[in-house]
């Protein structure tokens, strides 16, 4: 997967030493980007085996509505190494999203390890909590005391509050650019390990330095019914100039790509010949110079 995916998958599996185990990271976060540098998938990655001197399980995250096309990319490039590629559809996945100080939550969950199978934080920010991963069946509340099992609007419109991309609405396969969908601020990409698929303006555009528009949050001042939104409608501003494209959301919530000189305009969506205002926002999880 190393040539196929945005990071550096040996993260997963490299190491030497008694320390080695502990150093090694549960989970990372990665894009598989088409040959002209274009997101196919995003993932989230978890190791399974404990110590380096195992052989490496991985368990990869992704919308269900790839789930065909990433087996067939993983097995065209394959060829003859020993993989075995198998969907896991026997289990459940949960996000734990914190009411509460990281920490608390990290003591928490530490006592409910041996009850999941896979217990990570998320690897995208601190602000998404943590991603637990169980049987199918099981009851997170009896797992997890004091939690609130909610639903996944609830986890969903967290996500667009935070302008977290998921997901092939959001990350529209063969459209999205992996830079100007926040992935190096998301931990999922990785400049020094040398040569992926898709790789060629990726890398160019991070030496340029120079990304003009991004995946922001947008707020609406009443919800929307976005199964009425065309996809990628078009965000303007007062003057009727170009701002970017609308990708999609939950009721007065969602996500967009816009040019960031016009994130402090009034911003209107063109939905079906009328205009829509809403609010777009530089979240407070990004480096502090991001905004700049």
């Amino acid at each position: 997967m190393l040539g196929l995916l945005t990071n550096d998958v040996t993260q997963l599996i490299a190491g030497d030493g008694p320390t080695a185990a502990a150093a090694l990271p549960r989970s990372l976060y990665a894009h598989a980007l088409n040959v002209q540098g274009r997101c196919l998938c995003d993932l989230i990655l978890y190791r399974l085996h404990e110590s380096p001197e195992e052989e490496p399980h991985i368990l990869l995250e992704c919308d269900t509505g790839v789930l065909d096309a990433i087996q067939k990319h993983l097995k065209l490039y394959k060829i003859r190494r020993k993989v075995n590629i198998t969907p896991c559809l026997d289990l459940s996945l949960w996000a734990v999203i914190p009411r509460e100080q990281a920490g608390d939550i990290a003591s928490s969950l530490a006592k409910c390890a041996d009850q999941a199978p896979i217990l990570s934080p998320d690897p995208r920010t601190e602000v998404m909590g943590w991603r637990v991963i169980t049987k199918k069946g099981v009851n997170l509340s009896e797992i997890i005391p004091g939690s609130h099992v909610g639903n996944i609007q609830d986890y969903h419109r967290h996500r667009y509050k935070q302008g977290i991309p998921e997901g092939v609405k959001d990350l529209p396969p063969g459209v999205a650019l992996p830079l100007e969908s926040n992935l190096a601020y998301m931990n999922g990409i990785s400049f020094t390990k040398g040569c992926y698929i898709g790789q060629e303006l990726t890398a160019r555009t991070h030496h340029v330095g120079v990304i003009r528009k991004r995946l922001l949050p947008v707020q609406f001042l009443a919800p929307l019914p976005t199964d009425s939104i065309p996809e990628g409608a078009d965000i303007v501003t007062e003057t009727g100039k170009s701002a970017g494209k609308f990708r999609f959301g939950g009721g007065e919530l969602g996500i967009a790509l816009l040019r960031l000189a016009n994130v402090n305009e009034a911003l209107y969506l063109n939905s079906g010949g009328d205009k829509v205002k809403l609010t777009a926002s530089i979240p407070e999880w990004w480096p502090k110079t991001a905004s700049k």
